[in-house]
């Protein structure tokens, strides 16, 4: 169901192609889309991650924990 305060297609496609919204051209960052992750132009490769996205932070910090635990007692 689609929340009536979403944005429409149109408003994420004008996102996506503000270039504001990239650092360096590889990372978005987009405080105002509320989207952690979103399929490529091309959908066969892959998704970007909008490192603006609270919930992508926690993610992100949640696999470089896990990462370090195994790290650490893979010995």
């Amino acid at each position: 169901m689609k929340n009536i305060n979403d944005p429409s297609e149109e408003t994420k496609n004008r996102w996506e192609n503000d270039p504001n919204n990239w650092i360096w051209g590889m990372f978005y960052y987009n405080p105002k889309d509320k989207r952690s992750y979103f399929p490529k132009r091309i959908k066969e490769f892959g998704w970007h991650a909008n490192y603006a996205n609270p919930i992508f932070i926690v993610i992100i910090a949640f696999l470089a924990l896990i990462i370090l635990l195994f790290i650490k007692y893979a010995k």
